[in-house]
Protein backbone atom coordinates (compact mmCIF):
# COMPACT_ATOMS: atom_id res chain seq x y z
CA UNK A 1 0.00 0.00 0.00
CA UNK A 2 1.37 3.17 -1.02
CA UNK A 3 0.54 7.12 -0.70
CA UNK A 4 -3.07 7.73 -2.36
CA UNK A 5 -2.82 10.24 -5.12
CA UNK A 6 -3.83 13.36 -3.18
CA UNK A 7 -7.00 15.71 -4.58
CA UNK A 8 -6.95 19.47 -4.77
CA UNK A 9 -8.26 21.36 -1.82
CA UNK A 10 -7.84 25.52 -0.64
CA UNK A 11 -4.99 26.29 1.46
CA UNK A 12 -6.14 27.17 5.41
CA UNK A 13 -6.45 30.93 5.88
CA UNK A 14 -6.04 32.82 9.22
CA UNK A 15 -10.12 32.48 8.89
CA UNK A 16 -9.38 28.69 9.75
CA UNK A 17 -6.83 29.33 12.28
CA UNK A 18 -7.90 27.24 15.09
CA UNK A 19 -7.56 29.38 19.13
CA UNK A 20 -4.09 28.29 20.81
CA UNK A 21 -4.02 26.63 24.70
CA UNK A 22 -1.00 28.86 25.09
CA UNK A 23 0.09 32.18 24.12
CA UNK A 24 3.83 31.34 23.29
CA UNK A 25 5.79 34.64 22.54
CA UNK A 26 8.29 33.91 19.54
CA UNK A 27 11.50 34.91 19.28
CA UNK A 28 14.45 34.78 16.48
CA UNK A 29 17.13 34.58 19.36
CA UNK A 30 15.28 31.08 20.45
CA UNK A 31 14.08 29.77 16.96
CA UNK A 32 15.01 27.55 14.49
CA UNK A 33 13.08 26.51 11.03
CA UNK A 34 12.01 23.11 9.95
CA UNK A 35 11.51 22.00 6.23
CA UNK A 36 10.14 19.08 6.69
CA UNK A 37 10.03 16.21 4.14
CA UNK A 38 9.58 18.35 0.98
CA UNK A 39 11.28 15.85 -1.28
CA UNK A 40 9.91 15.60 -5.20
CA UNK A 41 8.95 11.62 -3.94
CA UNK A 42 5.82 13.08 -1.58
CA UNK A 43 5.07 16.42 -3.90
CA UNK A 44 4.64 14.05 -6.64
CA UNK A 45 1.39 12.82 -5.09
CA UNK A 46 -0.02 16.47 -5.77
CA UNK A 47 -0.74 18.20 -8.41
CA UNK A 48 1.53 20.76 -8.16
CA UNK A 49 0.24 23.12 -10.33
CA UNK A 50 -2.76 23.21 -8.18
CA UNK A 51 -3.65 24.13 -4.37
CA UNK A 52 -2.25 23.72 -2.05
CA UNK A 53 1.00 23.13 -3.32
CA UNK A 54 1.76 26.95 -4.76
CA UNK A 55 0.29 28.64 -1.68
CA UNK A 56 2.71 25.78 0.47
CA UNK A 57 5.60 26.71 -1.65
CA UNK A 58 4.80 30.41 -2.03
CA UNK A 59 4.66 31.02 1.79
CA UNK A 60 7.61 28.21 2.28
CA UNK A 61 9.64 30.54 0.46
CA UNK A 62 8.97 33.83 2.41
CA UNK A 63 9.43 32.33 5.88
CA UNK A 64 12.82 30.75 4.59
CA UNK A 65 13.63 34.07 3.64
CA UNK A 66 12.70 36.07 6.73
CA UNK A 67 14.47 33.45 8.63
CA UNK A 68 17.55 33.74 6.73
CA UNK A 69 17.51 37.51 6.81
CA UNK A 70 17.40 36.92 10.94
CA UNK A 71 20.14 34.33 11.52
CA UNK A 72 17.66 32.23 12.11
CA UNK A 73 19.21 28.26 11.30
CA UNK A 74 17.32 26.59 8.81
CA UNK A 75 16.84 23.13 9.13
CA UNK A 76 15.37 20.00 6.72
CA UNK A 77 14.35 16.36 6.92
CA UNK A 78 14.57 14.11 4.27
CA UNK A 79 14.41 10.46 4.07
CA UNK A 80 16.74 7.92 2.25
CA UNK A 81 16.07 6.16 -0.86
CA UNK A 82 17.87 3.63 -0.14
CA UNK A 83 16.92 1.73 3.21
CA UNK A 84 17.09 -1.91 4.19
CA UNK A 85 13.79 -3.76 5.60
CA UNK A 86 15.26 -3.34 9.52
CA UNK A 87 15.37 0.15 8.92
CA UNK A 88 12.35 0.94 7.35
CA UNK A 89 10.54 -1.72 9.80
CA UNK A 90 6.73 -0.64 10.43
CA UNK A 91 6.43 1.39 7.31
CA UNK A 92 6.79 -1.43 5.51
CA UNK A 93 3.34 -2.77 6.24
CA UNK A 94 1.94 0.65 6.46
CA UNK A 95 3.18 2.84 3.47
CA UNK A 96 5.40 -0.65 1.09
CA UNK A 97 8.66 0.26 0.22
CA UNK A 98 8.12 4.59 0.06
CA UNK A 99 11.69 6.38 -1.80
CA UNK A 100 12.77 2.94 -2.55
CA UNK A 101 10.15 2.25 -5.42
CA UNK A 102 10.95 5.33 -7.17
CA UNK A 103 14.67 6.38 -5.95
CA UNK A 104 15.11 9.80 -8.84
CA UNK A 105 12.73 11.50 -6.69
CA UNK A 106 14.36 11.44 -3.49
CA UNK A 107 15.80 15.30 -3.94
CA UNK A 108 14.32 17.95 -1.97
CA UNK A 109 12.08 20.32 -4.20
CA UNK A 110 14.29 22.97 -6.04
CA UNK A 111 12.06 25.97 -5.06
CA UNK A 112 12.61 25.46 -1.64
CA UNK A 113 16.28 23.14 -1.70
CA UNK A 114 18.46 23.47 1.25
CA UNK A 115 21.19 26.97 0.97
CA UNK A 116 25.02 26.67 1.73
CA UNK A 117 24.97 26.41 5.92
CA UNK A 118 21.43 24.73 6.08
CA UNK A 119 21.49 21.30 7.93
CA UNK A 120 20.30 18.06 6.64
CA UNK A 121 18.39 15.20 8.95
CA UNK A 122 17.98 11.61 7.82
CA UNK A 123 14.80 10.63 8.69
CA UNK A 124 13.56 7.29 9.67
CA UNK A 125 10.11 7.51 10.90
CA UNK A 126 7.48 9.76 11.25
CA UNK A 127 8.83 12.20 13.90
CA UNK A 128 11.76 14.51 12.75
CA UNK A 129 13.47 13.65 16.34
CA UNK A 130 13.17 9.82 16.37
CA UNK A 131 16.91 8.15 15.03
CA UNK A 132 18.08 11.70 14.52
CA UNK A 133 20.11 14.43 16.38
CA UNK A 134 17.71 17.18 16.14
CA UNK A 135 17.46 17.28 19.43
CA UNK A 136 21.12 17.67 20.19
CA UNK A 137 21.43 20.34 17.27
CA UNK A 138 19.00 22.52 19.00
CA UNK A 139 20.30 22.42 22.70
CA UNK A 140 23.73 23.07 21.19
CA UNK A 141 22.32 26.22 19.33
CA UNK A 142 20.53 27.49 22.06
CA UNK A 143 17.06 27.10 20.45
CA UNK A 144 13.74 26.32 21.88
CA UNK A 145 11.59 26.64 19.90
CA UNK A 146 10.92 24.90 16.15
CA UNK A 147 8.97 26.63 13.37
CA UNK A 148 7.21 23.61 11.47
CA UNK A 149 6.70 23.89 7.83
CA UNK A 150 6.37 20.97 5.09
CA UNK A 151 4.71 17.61 4.35
CA UNK A 152 2.44 15.85 5.50
CA UNK A 153 0.48 17.79 8.08
CA UNK A 154 -1.30 14.86 9.79
CA UNK A 155 1.98 12.54 9.83
CA UNK A 156 4.66 13.77 9.92
CA UNK A 157 4.75 17.36 11.01
CA UNK A 158 2.19 16.32 13.52
CA UNK A 159 4.59 13.97 15.09
CA UNK A 160 7.51 16.03 15.32
CA UNK A 161 5.22 18.56 17.06
CA UNK A 162 4.48 16.18 19.87
CA UNK A 163 7.66 14.89 19.94
CA UNK A 164 9.10 18.51 20.48
CA UNK A 165 6.73 19.78 23.09
CA UNK A 166 7.66 16.39 24.87
CA UNK A 167 11.35 17.29 24.68
CA UNK A 168 10.55 20.75 26.32
CA UNK A 169 10.91 22.62 22.45
CA UNK A 170 7.86 24.95 21.86
CA UNK A 171 6.70 23.96 18.29
CA UNK A 172 5.13 26.50 16.07
CA UNK A 173 2.91 24.80 13.58
CA UNK A 174 2.49 27.19 10.27
CA UNK A 175 -0.96 26.15 9.11
CA UNK A 176 -0.71 27.47 5.95
CA UNK A 177 3.20 26.07 4.87
CA UNK A 178 1.87 22.77 5.62
CA UNK A 179 0.06 20.31 3.15
CA UNK A 180 -2.03 17.02 3.33
CA UNK A 181 -3.76 14.31 2.22
CA UNK A 182 -6.81 16.23 2.39
CA UNK A 183 -8.33 19.29 4.03
CA UNK A 184 -9.73 17.54 6.73
CA UNK A 185 -6.25 16.01 7.66
CA UNK A 186 -5.10 19.46 7.33
CA UNK A 187 -7.40 21.19 9.46
CA UNK A 188 -7.03 18.59 12.15
CA UNK A 189 -3.48 18.36 12.32
CA UNK A 190 -3.61 22.21 12.96
CA UNK A 191 -6.54 22.15 15.49
CA UNK A 192 -4.54 19.22 17.56
CA UNK A 193 -1.07 20.99 18.01
CA UNK A 194 -3.05 24.53 18.97
CA UNK A 195 -4.83 22.47 21.58
CA UNK A 196 -2.50 20.15 22.87
CA UNK A 197 1.28 20.35 22.11
CA UNK A 198 1.84 24.03 20.94
CA UNK A 199 0.78 26.97 18.52
CA UNK A 200 -0.71 26.66 15.29
CA UNK A 201 0.12 30.13 13.09
CA UNK A 202 0.15 31.55 9.56
CA UNK A 203 3.26 32.56 8.42
CA UNK A 204 2.29 36.32 8.28
CA UNK A 205 1.89 35.98 11.90
CA UNK A 206 5.16 33.97 12.32
CA UNK A 207 6.83 36.82 10.16
CA UNK A 208 5.39 39.84 11.82
CA UNK A 209 6.69 38.19 15.32
CA UNK A 210 10.28 37.87 14.04
CA UNK A 211 10.49 41.21 13.01
CA UNK A 212 8.76 43.10 15.65
CA UNK A 213 10.01 41.14 18.93
CA UNK A 214 11.20 43.71 21.28
CA UNK A 215 13.84 44.06 24.10
CA UNK A 216 12.93 46.53 26.33
CA UNK A 217 16.27 49.52 27.46
CA UNK A 218 15.43 51.08 30.86
CA UNK A 219 14.76 55.10 30.25
CA UNK A 220 17.58 57.57 29.22
CA UNK A 221 17.26 61.29 30.29
CA UNK A 222 14.72 63.65 28.90
CA UNK A 223 15.17 63.99 24.82
CA UNK A 224 16.40 67.21 24.01
CA UNK A 225 14.06 69.24 20.58
CA UNK A 226 14.98 68.03 16.76
CA UNK A 227 17.78 65.65 16.44
CA UNK A 228 20.96 66.67 17.92
CA UNK A 229 20.12 64.32 21.36
CA UNK A 230 17.92 61.76 19.16
CA UNK A 231 20.75 59.06 18.09
CA UNK A 232 18.91 56.37 20.25
CA UNK A 233 15.84 57.29 19.10
CA UNK A 234 16.91 57.46 15.33
CA UNK A 235 18.66 54.46 15.85
CA UNK A 236 15.77 52.49 17.37
CA UNK A 237 13.44 53.22 14.41
CA UNK A 238 16.29 52.60 11.86
CA UNK A 239 16.58 49.12 13.64
CA UNK A 240 12.56 48.73 13.58
CA UNK A 241 11.88 49.54 9.83
CA UNK A 242 14.99 47.44 8.63
CA UNK A 243 13.30 44.38 9.99
CA UNK A 244 9.52 45.44 8.69
CA UNK A 245 11.08 45.98 5.61
CA UNK A 246 14.46 43.90 5.30
CA UNK A 247 16.95 45.70 4.55
CA UNK A 248 20.06 46.96 6.63
CA UNK A 249 18.87 49.60 9.23
CA UNK A 250 21.75 51.95 8.15
CA UNK A 251 20.82 52.21 4.63
CA UNK A 252 17.51 53.87 5.79
CA UNK A 253 18.29 57.35 5.59
CA UNK A 254 16.51 59.86 8.03
CA UNK A 255 15.50 62.19 5.73
CA UNK A 256 14.33 59.46 3.09
CA UNK A 257 10.38 59.14 1.98
CA UNK A 258 10.24 55.67 3.51
CA UNK A 259 7.10 55.04 1.35
CA UNK A 260 10.11 54.90 -1.54
CA UNK A 261 11.18 52.06 0.39
CA UNK A 262 8.25 50.08 0.59
CA UNK A 263 6.16 51.32 3.99
CA UNK A 264 2.55 50.19 3.67
CA UNK A 265 -0.38 50.91 5.32
CA UNK A 266 0.32 47.90 7.69
CA UNK A 267 3.96 48.38 8.16
CA UNK A 268 3.15 51.68 9.21
CA UNK A 269 0.70 50.52 11.76
CA UNK A 270 3.01 48.55 12.84
CA UNK A 271 5.22 51.39 13.86
CA UNK A 272 2.39 53.30 15.63
CA UNK A 273 1.52 50.29 17.76
CA UNK A 274 5.74 49.83 18.42
CA UNK A 275 5.23 53.53 19.81
CA UNK A 276 2.32 53.46 21.34
CA UNK A 277 3.52 50.48 24.06
CA UNK A 278 6.44 52.65 24.40
CA UNK A 279 4.38 55.91 25.90
CA UNK A 280 4.69 57.60 22.50
CA UNK A 281 1.33 59.59 21.92
CA UNK A 282 1.01 59.07 18.22
CA UNK A 283 -1.55 58.29 15.60
CA UNK A 284 -1.21 56.75 12.40
CA UNK A 285 -2.09 59.75 10.63
CA UNK A 286 1.05 61.90 12.34
CA UNK A 287 3.29 59.64 11.28
CA UNK A 288 1.61 58.81 7.92
CA UNK A 289 1.68 62.86 7.15
CA UNK A 290 5.43 63.06 7.20
CA UNK A 291 6.76 59.54 6.34
CA UNK A 292 10.56 60.03 7.48
CA UNK A 293 12.43 59.69 10.56
CA UNK A 294 13.60 62.89 11.00
CA UNK A 295 9.91 64.04 11.36
CA UNK A 296 8.56 61.37 13.20
CA UNK A 297 11.85 61.79 15.82
CA UNK A 298 10.31 65.56 16.00
CA UNK A 299 7.31 64.62 16.37
CA UNK A 300 8.24 61.97 19.07
CA UNK A 301 10.15 65.22 21.10
CA UNK A 302 7.41 67.74 20.77
CA UNK A 303 4.70 64.97 22.13
CA UNK A 304 6.88 63.59 25.08
CA UNK A 305 6.74 65.84 28.43
CA UNK A 306 9.92 66.84 30.18
CA UNK A 307 9.09 64.76 32.91
CA UNK A 308 8.39 61.82 30.72
CA UNK A 309 10.82 60.64 28.74
CA UNK A 310 10.29 58.47 26.26
CA UNK A 311 10.75 54.37 26.77
CA UNK A 312 12.89 53.28 24.09
CA UNK A 313 13.14 49.75 23.14
CA UNK A 314 16.05 47.92 21.44
CA UNK A 315 15.16 45.81 18.61
CA UNK A 316 17.64 42.49 18.96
Amino acid sequence: MTIPRIATYPMPTTANLPNNRVNWSLQPQRAALLIHDMQDYFLNFFDTQQPPIPDLLRNMTNLRSCCQSLGIPVLYTAQPAEQSLADRGLLNDMWGPGLGAQPHLEGISAVVAPEEGDHIFVKWRYSAFQRTDLKTYLAAAGRDQLMICGIYAHIGCLMTACEAFMNDIQPFFVMDAVADFSADDHQMAGTYIAQRCGITVSTQGIMNALILEPVTLPKTEALSPILSSSNIIISTLQNQLGKLLQQPPQTIGIDDNLLDWGLDSLRLMHVVEFLQRQGAEVSFADLAEAPTIAAWVQRLNRCQPDARPLVEEKVS
